[in-house]
């Protein structure tokens, strides 16, 4: 099986904290985002990752390529990096990795987690994970068949179609299929919104009689911007704490102070006259005295002092000492 994680965007909505790290490289719980989700996917469908292809921008860099080479690596799986120069859109994306695109794979888009249990079904084309929502007029949803196979793809529908939204993420048991059919999309330059989309090689698969079947995850957690990404992180730590997951480093220092779980505390973090959590992350390196933190998101080696935190996220090598609450900082920041 292969992976295909289109990423090309830095995330805008995401500023500051993505004007030196890319949004899928932001940690969740203490591990980035993007990795959370190939482990995720490779989890679920229980199969053997050969690759895993990232399609990035050209200016993320060498240090960050190798990240995402790592990240393969470390699932015993070949990295491949592909770059797309343009951002028109998911399909002319997919296309950019269009040598990997053979063979049984997952294309999941790298700003999307999901905890799910289910059985992939291995006689359908093309498996579509979905999550039930309250408000499907806004998303982009599956309409079923008689059969509950997947017939059509409705965006924001103003009549309702289904609650089944789609998330992200497609599984396709042969990617040779996709390609040719979004290689017609390219040529005869379908377009919507201004933008190739992978829904119109979905829909080309379609209508050639292919079966496409929906997956449906129990939760589906976003990255959008930094309401919607403190509340995955106090999300995914709640799952792994009831999983049993050790989240605290052996290397911490406690000086009259308390992690209230969950928690992920990271390498050697220095915690003076501090309560901690519920619902924290502290990445590797931080030092923290005369503060509490609660539901918040705090990177790596931040210096935070005097504080008393709620709803915050804090980028690396930033500086904080203040009574601010509610706050967003970006990488190397100083607020004292």
């Amino acid at each position: 099986m292969k992976i295909i994680v289109p990423m090309a965007g830095r995330g805008s909505r995401l500023r500051p904290h993505t004007l030196t790290v890319p949004k899928p490289l932001i940690p969740i719980a203490g591990k980035p985002i993007v990795q959370r989700l190939v482990e995720d996917i490779a989890g679920v469908l229980k199969q053997e990752v050969e690759e895993v292809a990232f399609i990035i921008k050209d200016d993320f860099g060498r240090e960050i390529e190798k990240t995402l080479l790592g990240i393969a690596d470390n699932l015993g799986a070949r990295g491949t990096i592909y770059y797309q120069d343009k951002p028109l859109g998911t399909g002319h994306a997919i296309m950019c990795a269009a040598d990997s695109l053979s063979g049984p794979c997952v294309i999941a888009y790298a700003d999307t987690l999901f905890k799910a249990d289910f059985t992939l079904d291995e006689s359908a084309d093309s498996v579509i994970w979905v999550k039930q929502v309250d408000n499907p007029q806004a998303y982009g949803v599956v309409e079923l068949g008689e059969k509950r196979e997947i017939a059509g793809l409705v965006e924001k529908p103003a009549a309702f179609v289904s609650d089944l939204a789609v998330i992200g993420i497609y599984y396709f048991k042969e990617g040779g299929v996709l390609k040719t059919e979004l290689q017609r999309v390219l040529d005869e330059n379908i377009i919507h919104g201004g933008e190739y989309q992978i829904n119109d090689g979905i829909k080309g698969m379609m209508e050639k009689g292919m079966k496409f079947v929906p997956g449906k995850v129990d939760e589906w957690m976003d990255c959008g911007n930094k309401e919607v990404t403190v509340d995955t992180n106090a999300r995914m730590l709640g799952f792994l704490h009831e999983d049993g997951k050790n989240l605290v480093s052996d290397t911490v220092t406690l000086e009259n102070s308390e992690i209230i779980p969950p928690c992920y505390i990271g390498e050697n973090v220095v915690l003076k006259n501090t309560k901690v959590g519920p619902y924290v992350s502290l990445g590797d390196g931080c030092f923290v005295e005369n503060t509490v933190i609660r539901n918040s998101l705090v990177q790596t080696r931040a210096i935070i002092k005097n504080a008393d935190l709620d709803n915050a996220m804090i980028g690396n090598h930033a500086r904080f000492d203040g009574s601010f609450t509610s706050v967003s900082i970006g990488d190397y920041s100083v607020l004292e």
